[in-house]
């Protein structure tokens, strides 16, 4: 066969998400004529009606086996590939200016490759031609087009891959791939028990159907989406991940495994324009395996094995007679890379009706038109023997020139218009009528095509609402389908949606859910289904008054918000008992990092950051105000005017919190220099006998907030406090909390300050000479028992003999010195640690 290639060519190549149908629509629009082929008819609406918008509807053509709109000015036509107008047999070939095919690496398709090739060849436009394509395609056309310019456009996201996770763990914004009606049914079953509702897409579906059900997951009606591989031929939908629920097809000889190309195809659905996208299996089995390294590396990175040949069949026909018919359609290339296409449906039945000698003697004129009989899709996939049956009784009306008979026509879609059923019923009953409005759109088989191809239509329409009532009944829930009519019917901002003052939200007069906060709790008695549905479109009318509390929020005083402790230990900040952020480590002790609660992520985007942004004010406020001797500490050890000793010893004490054992920075106090410690003294610190604290940390208020952070920074709940001012603690008390500020002395707790006093009235007793060490008035007002008062003198270095005391001097606590404050400190440090 000659190649074509005098005709200006540019093929535009690369992977799924490159805007490749977008340039064909653009470029087409800017001609004064133009054809588009598609794989699919689906694919083909969407983009007639995209062009209608620009053009208008009297200049555009929507040409698909069971679609006809024709206006008689129409300069713009959509097609399925195999509708194009470009000579085929009992289509008048047109002139166009632009002409382009999509997806034509299907060429290397057995079912059907045979017609993209045939329509790379052959389809040209008078003034541009388009090839639009996978990357795959590169050497087939250098070598059946090397006039042709070749251009490769990259994917504008990036696609990764993501595992296998189950159906309850899937992610928003899914859309499941299986490859059986009976398995997309399934998931779809589970989605609503699990998810609350999906949509539902398949090939088989009418495009009003498929239109009405995509409708639903665009809106965020449904989360998910469940389809045939139909949505890899360039269906654009707002996908974000894909999941595979397996990874074989039977594809019409045998079940087999996906080629990664058609993997890259499906997969290359999530993701849109510039948002990235990912892709998975959905709890594949064993038996099924999942993506092998190589096949995700491939799909990841776009590389892929170049074609090395395509399908292809005679478009030279003989019609002397009908076997001639049959030889001229089995012919081969001469060209290795045009490999012989598979039988197809239309040469399988063919052949067995030429099996009748009466019907391989037809010649000429009724030869063409048994061959355009043979044309007839096989819509309900009964299969060549069955099929032929309906083709060679269309025939026996029109072979000798004659038309269908309208009583048997009308007699036959009169028993498809029938609304009753199930979902299996209404999906059989549309393959069926596709089957009659492609007999309706032949201008030459009916006397009345037009009457009997609107016919057909209102009778396509019919069922195509009746199969998505049902599917969403199934799917979704009866109640939710009659919000997604009046959506449909009025527009989504026309929903009667309210706010109460006191939070209740409803849709026009029933309540649906409670605005609590920013968190929306969805009415308990709300079955599964409308829980996800029925208040999807309400939830996002919320955005507005979510924005304005948030504005109310970040202009709002510091007193409404407050620091709460939550079941888990935690720390979080509230308004009004609403959790608004949760506190995490951050840069420093007085830097936590202010993470928002998921209800926040309702907001958009400026709200929630400007809130964030006024959360981590209010903390800033609030170490100000209770924790600014702390916040000096921290500025003293960053303070190249302070002596080293003194930056060094005021680095530990602010790391710490404010207080820490003296014992544990004994080396650090002996280096020291008088000057140094009159520095300390400026900054509030005090080198106790027994610890070293800023006494001004000890108050209630500092207390909590110096504990909040320790928590925080250390990645522990809160501890225990003790009650505000309380001087002992028992024993019982929370270690982690009690070693923050109070000393272990015995069974008792005692706090530093308290402590702190009591050792240096020891020590001043000592000094002058005195023999009863204890502060008896402070020790008896801070209610420490006499076992307490020996463990404290046992630290100072003061030993009980009888009714006296005796002075040992100081020691270093024993390695089994259990309970001290060192001791506790210590254990605070290693949890601190871990």
């Amino acid at each position: 066969m000659a190649r074509r290639s005098d005709a200006p060519v540019r093929a535009i190549l690369g992977p799924t998400n490159t805007g490749k149908t977008y340039l064909a629509i653009e470029r087409m629009c800017g001609h004064s004529s133009g054809v588009i082929g598609f794989p699919l008819r689906l694919l083909a609406r969407e983009v007639y009606d995209r062009v209608v918008a620009i053009k208008g509807e009297k200049q555009v053509a929507l040409l698909t086996g069971e679609e006809r709109i024709v206006p008689p000015q129409a300069r713009y036509f959509l097609c399925t590939a195999e509708s194009m107008p470009v000579g085929n047999e009992g289509e008048e070939k047109r002139d166009f200016a632009f002409a382009a095919i999509d997806e034509a690496q299907l060429s290397a398709d057995p079912e059907r490759g045979h017609v993209f090739t045939d329509r790379m060849l052959r389809a040209r436009g008078r003034e541009e031609t388009l090839i639009l394509g996978s990357n795959t395609l590169r050497p087939i056309i250098r070598e059946l087009l090397p006039d042709a310019e070749i251009v490769s456009r990259p994917r504008f996201s990036t696609l990764r891959y993501s595992g296998s996770v189950k159906l309850s763990r899937l992610p928003p914004r899914s859309a499941i791939v299986a490859f059986s009606a009976e398995q997309v049914y399934a998931l779809a079953e589970m989605l609503r028990r699990f998810k609350g509702g999906a949509a539902v897409v398949m090939g088989a579906l009418s495009p009003a159907t498929r239109n009405a059900q995509v409708a639903m997951f665009q809106r965020g009606e449904v989360d998910y989406l469940v389809a045939t591989d139909a949505i890899g031929m360039g269906l654009n939908m707002d996908v974000t991940h894909v999941a595979f629920a397996g990874l074989e097809k039977f594809d019409g000889r045998r079940d087999r495994r996906l080629t990664i190309p058609e993997m890259a195809q499906i997969a290359g659905r999530a993701g849109r324009h510039q948002k990235d996208g990912t892709f998975g299996t959905l709890g594949l089995t064993e038996e099924t395996g999942g993506f092998s390294e190589e096949e995700i590396i491939a799909i990841e990175e776009h590389r892929f094995r170049p074609l090395d040949s395509v399908y292809w069949r005679n478009a030279q026909l003989n019609f002397t007679d009908v076997k001639s018919l049959i030889r001229s359609l089995e012919a081969k290339s001469d060209d290795p890379i045009l490999l012989p296409a598979p039988e197809a449906i239309d040469l399988a039945v063919l052949k067995l009706i030429a099996e009748d000698p009466s019907m391989a003697a037809r010649k000429a004129a009724q030869a063409r038109r048994l061959w355009a009989v043979c044309g007839l899709p096989d819509f309900r996939r009964v299969g060549p023997m069955h099929h032929s049956r309906m083709v060679r009784r269309l025939f026996s009306y029109i072979g000798e020139g004659g038309h269908v008979p309208h009583e048997w026509f009308a007699a036959e879609v009169g028993r498809l218009d029938n609304m009753s059923g199930d979902i299996e019923a209404l999906a059989d009953r549309l393959a069926g009528v596709r089957s009659w409005a492609y007999i309706a759109h032949r201008q030459d088989w009916l006397k009345e095509p037009a009457k009997w191809a609107e016919r057909t239509r209102e009778v396509e329409a019919r069922l195509s609402d009746a199969l998505h009532e049902r599917l969403t009944q199934r799917f979704v829930d009866r109640r939710t389908a009659v919000l997604v009519r009046d959506i449909g019917a009025r527009g989504a901002d026309a929903l009667p949606v309210t706010v109460a003052a006191d939070g209740e939200v409803s849709v026009g007069p029933e309540p649906i859910g409670h605005l609590s906060g920013f968190e929306f709790r969805v009415d308990p008695s709300a079955k599964l289904a409308d829980k996800r549905l029925l208040l999807a479109a309400a939830e996002r009318r919320l955005g507005d008054e979510l924005d304005r509390r948030a504005r109310e929020l970040v202009d709002a005083p510091d007193h409404i918000f407050s620091l709460i402790v939550e079941d888990s230990g935690g720390l979080a900040i509230a308004w009004q008992e609403h959790v608004l952020a949760r506190l995490a480590p951050g840069r420093s002790l007085l830097e936590p990092a202010v993470r928002t609660a998921r209800p926040l992520d309702r907001l958009s985007a400026p709200s929630r950051a400007a809130l964030r942004s006024r959360l981590e004010r209010w903390i800033d406020a609030q170490v100000e105000h209770h924790l600014r001797p702390l916040k000096t500490l921290f500025a003293a050890a960053t303070d190249a005017g302070n002596a080293p000793g003194v930056r060094a010893l005021a680095a530990m004490l602010a790391d710490a919190g404010g207080v820490l054992p003296r014992k544990s920075v004994l080396s650090a106090i002996a280096n020291l220099e008088q000057t140094d410690r009159q520095a300390l003294h400026r900054l509030r610190v005090r080198l106790g006998p027994l610890d070293v604290f800023v006494d001004p940390l000890l108050k209630p208020a500092a207390q909590f907030w110096r504990a909040a952070l320790l928590a925080v920074r250390t990645g522990q709940t809160m501890p225990r406090l003790p009650v505000a001012g309380a001087a002992t603690l028992s024993g019982e008390a929370d270690a982690r909390g009690a070693a923050l500020a109070y000393r272990r002395v015995g069974r008792e707790w005692v706090r530093v300050d308290l402590a702190d006093r009591l050792a240096s009235h020891a020590r001043k007793v000592r000094s002058a000479g005195g023999d009863n060490p204890v502060d008896v008035d402070l020790a008896t007002s801070v209610g420490l028992s006499a076992e307490a008062i020996a463990r404290l003198m046992d630290e100072v270095g003061f030993t009980r003999a009888g009714e006296a005391w005796k002075w040992r001097g100081r020691r270093p606590p024993r390695d089994d010195r259990r309970g001290t404050a060192s001791h506790a400190f210590a254990e605070l440090e290693k949890l601190r640690r871990k």
